[in-house]
């Protein structure tokens, strides 16, 4: 009898164990995502993949393949020392931080850093929530903003 209860109260903890382990990875922040464009004539279609990146707890995010332009396409709108460079491997989101706050809609939330738009070369302070296999990305000048949601790639 004490037996079978060690052995159910070992497989409850594992199954605990286990489940919790799946359901953070996929809140992970980290990955390949999907960019989808959310203006002008491509609207609606998968625009690029963006690799992110955890570097001493920040998270950062590099362009990795473009799905709309050659990957050779350059930065032609872009300021200072991005001027003229390749898109591909360009950071585009730079000093991300996990926040620790849940949005319950929305997931798990990251700010503090910036995402710079490669179309137009400007860059916003930014927002991340994350839940599932969903990317939620908000930049903000000022009180205005810009939201995109982007797919994880599998």
């Amino acid at each position: 009898m004490i037996k079978n209860c060690i052995v159910i109260f070992a497989l409850c903890a594992f199954s605990v164990f286990a489940f919790s382990g799946f359901v953070q990875a996929q809140s992970n922040i980290t990955g390949i995502w999907k960019t989808i464009s959310d203006e002008g004539s491509d609207k609606g279609k998968a625009k690029s993949h963006v690799e992110i990146f955890d570097k001493d707890g920040e998270y950062f995010g590099k362009v990795v393949k473009l799905l709309l332009k050659p990957q050779d396409t350059l930065c032609d709108k872009c300021a200072g020392d991005l001027k003229n460079k390749p898109v591909v491997g360009m950071l585009v989101i730079n000093h991300m931080k996990k926040t620790g706050s849940i949005d319950e809609e929305l997931g798990d939330e990251y700010a503090g850093g910036s995402v710079m738009d490669p179309d137009n070369g400007k860059t916003y302070k930014c927002k991340i929530w994350v839940k599932d296999d969903t990317l939620t990305l908000r930049g903000y000048i000022g009180f205005l903003y810009r939201t995109q949601q982007w797919f994880r790639v599998k």
